[in-house]
């Protein structure tokens, strides 16, 4: 073989080994990402599930795809949604957003890995056998709002002791939002309260439920733990104040976006907390070995700026049990 064909062979090989060598590397594992909210309400938690990506040595972009889906507060249309995701090459699926996104999840796939956030018994719910040793192919987190509701309606009387009624609001498209409408009934009638529902589902009925609670003069309102909510956080902080409503929330970042007041766990946290598990499943764990996360700390979140805003004084008794106080 002349010198000039050999090099020319050698040229040719070289060229094409870059080629085979990419060819032979893996692709990056896809996360699909089955959410009930927007994505403008959901920035600051999807940067949480990111971050818990991150501490588990998973980074956006870098060695993990994510491929998000969004609900838009439309629970029915999370099982297309869900199919959607499992039918593509996803390596593990996140649902977050309460028990639609979950169960929606769990029914697209018997195989694919899913880390769930649900707000009751995922045993209950059949997403899970224990919560210790989980099976089958899901786990998460629970975050505890079916044991939180009764001791929101505590709090809401320490803080307006003279107050006989109270409103609630729940959203009638929320699969769990009767049996949340009933325990928190039962609560307020062991303290001799009496409580009225109002059901919205849009940004026009939020409105006008808080036209009706200043039109009946009922002193105080309680917002259901629901998605929906959640994505409306900004506009339920805006027509409490406007109205002059005093407004218990279930999630500490409502109140420290502006809400009065909140009981319940961090969002942020929960949504990192998810992130890690998916980190730990990319890296090889099973999810039927990992166990559900039930939150160990429940925060009382007083916003003493929006009390203010409200012409509201906060009793000593509450501010002394509160876990936070923002000046």
């Amino acid at each position: 073989m002349k010198r000039r064909e050999f090099m020319t062979l050698l040229g040719g090989a070289a060229v094409g080994w870059p080629l085979a060598a990419r060819a032979q590397q893996p692709a990056m594992p896809v996360v699909g990402f089955l959410s009930s909210l927007s994505p403008e309400s959901a920035l600051h938690l999807t940067e949480a599930f990111r971050r818990g990506l991150s501490e588990a040595g998973y980074i956006e972009g870098q060695n993990v795809t994510i491929e998000y889906k969004w609900g838009f507060g439309k629970y029915d249309r999370l099982p297309e949604l869900a199919a959607e995701l499992a039918g593509r090459p996803v390596t593990i699926l996140i649902s977050v957003g309460g028990e639609p996104a979950a169960l929606a999840a769990k029914s697209a796939s018997a195989t694919i890995p899913i880390v769930f956030m649900v707000g009751r018994d995922p045993v209950e719910l059949g997403l899970v056998a224990s919560y210790n040793r989980p099976g089958g192919n899901a786990t998460g987190i629970n975050l505890l709002n079916e044991t939180i509701e009764p001791k929101r309606v505590g709090i809401l009387r320490e803080l307006l002791p003279q107050a006989r009624t109270v409103a609630v609001l729940i959203n009638p498209t929320f699969p769990p939002a009767e049996m949340q409408w009933r325990e928190i009934e039962a609560a307020a009638r062991t303290f001799g309260i009496q409580t009225q529902a109002f059901r919205a589902r849009t940004d026009g009925e939020i409105e006008s439920a808080f036209h009706s609670i200043t039109r009946q003069q009922i002193p105080a309102l309680i917002v259901a733990t629901d998605p929906l909510f959640v994505s409306r956080r900004d506009n339920l902080i805006a027509l409490s104040e406007g109205h002059k409503v005093p407004t218990m929330y279930g999630f500490r970042d409502i109140a420290v976006a502006g809400g009065l007041i909140s009981y319940g766990v961090s969002l942020f946290e929960a949504y990192r907390q998810v992130g890690y598990y998916a980190g730990r499943i990319l890296k090889g764990a099973k999810a039927a070995d990992l166990p559900v996360v039930q939150p160990t700390k429940l925060e009382l979140v007083i916003n003493l700026k929006t009390a203010k805003a409200l012409n509201l004084n906060i009793p000593d008794r509450v501010l002394a049990i509160a876990d936070e106080v923002i000046e």
